[in-house]
């Protein structure tokens, strides 16, 4: 039986680490490519993947990890993962900031999947999910670029879709909503250092939103990526998979 080979950019941590280990168990053999080195040390002490260590603003390290991917020129799953989120409104956006959301969210998931497709059309098929954000649907306040950003995410895996669909490629794109990861944990210090608060309370908030009224693990998003990306989805493409606990649902709506 043909062991299936998988690269996962933002793969050091969250939900792009999780992803790795996922795979790693369903006997994928995957590589992990991330900036953190340190990080993908251990990942691959833990879960047996292989590692490169590069960023996906850089056409030559995505490149490398590719090749790296593919030792023998095959590779079968992409998962777009990298990904970085900065608090701003429409008033206050920064260029270095827009441009920074713009140049790892959108642009490295293009470079990835640029750099892989020739493969993946060589191979007469294969698997892409990229990792966007119910920030692409939701724009809420302080998310002026990151928001923008996920919503070309969403966009653009649509058209990968429709291109290469004939081939025998499926891209499809995973919209998460809050997930308890070093990400987020960043994020709700600093609203409990605005509001006095702590990062508990801030989650705490979130979650009585929320239909399940939790916030999800980043295992739980990784089941939806190894979905997306399995045989199970084999009519699955130019899809948005949104993992949000029902945070998009109106769960008071009976009560206006």
């Amino acid at each position: 039986m043909t062991v299936r080979r998988a690269i996962v950019s933002g793969g050091a941590s969250g939900i792009g680490a999780a992803t790795v280990e996922r795979l790693a168990r369903d006997g994928v053999a995957v590589l992990a490519f991330d900036r953190d080195g340190a990080a993908l040390a251990a990942l691959a002490q833990r879960s047996g993947c292989a590692t490169c260590t590069g960023d996906v603003t850089r056409q030559a390290d995505v490149e490398r990890a590719v090749a790296a991917a593919a030792p023998d020129g095959r590779l079968d799953v992409v998962v777009c993962a990298a990904g970085v989120v900065a608090a701003d409104d429409p008033h206050d956006v920064h260029d270095a900031t827009w441009e920074r959301m713009l140049a790892v969210n959108l642009t490295g998931t293009m470079r990835l999947c640029r750099a892989a497709l020739p493969l993946l059309r060589a191979a007469g098929g294969g698997a892409i999910v990229t990792v966007a954000s119910v920030a692409a649907f939701n724009s809420t306040p302080g998310s002026a670029s990151y928001a923008p950003s996920k919503a070309a995410v969403v966009a653009y895996t649509r058209n990968l879709a429709y291109r290469y669909g004939a081939e025998g490629i499926r891209a499809n794109c995973l919209a998460p909503g809050w997930t308890r990861t070093a990400m987020a944990e960043r994020e709700m210090a600093e609203a409990a250092a605005r509001n006095g608060s702590t990062v508990q309370d801030e989650f705490d908030a979130i979650a009585r939103v929320l239909a399940l009224r939790r916030i999800a693990s980043a295992d739980e998003i990784a089941a939806c990526v190894a979905f997306l990306a399995g045989d199970d989805a084999s009519f699955v493409t130019g899809a948005v998979l949104v993992a949000d606990g029902g945070g998009r649902v109106a769960t008071h709506a009976r009560a206006i």
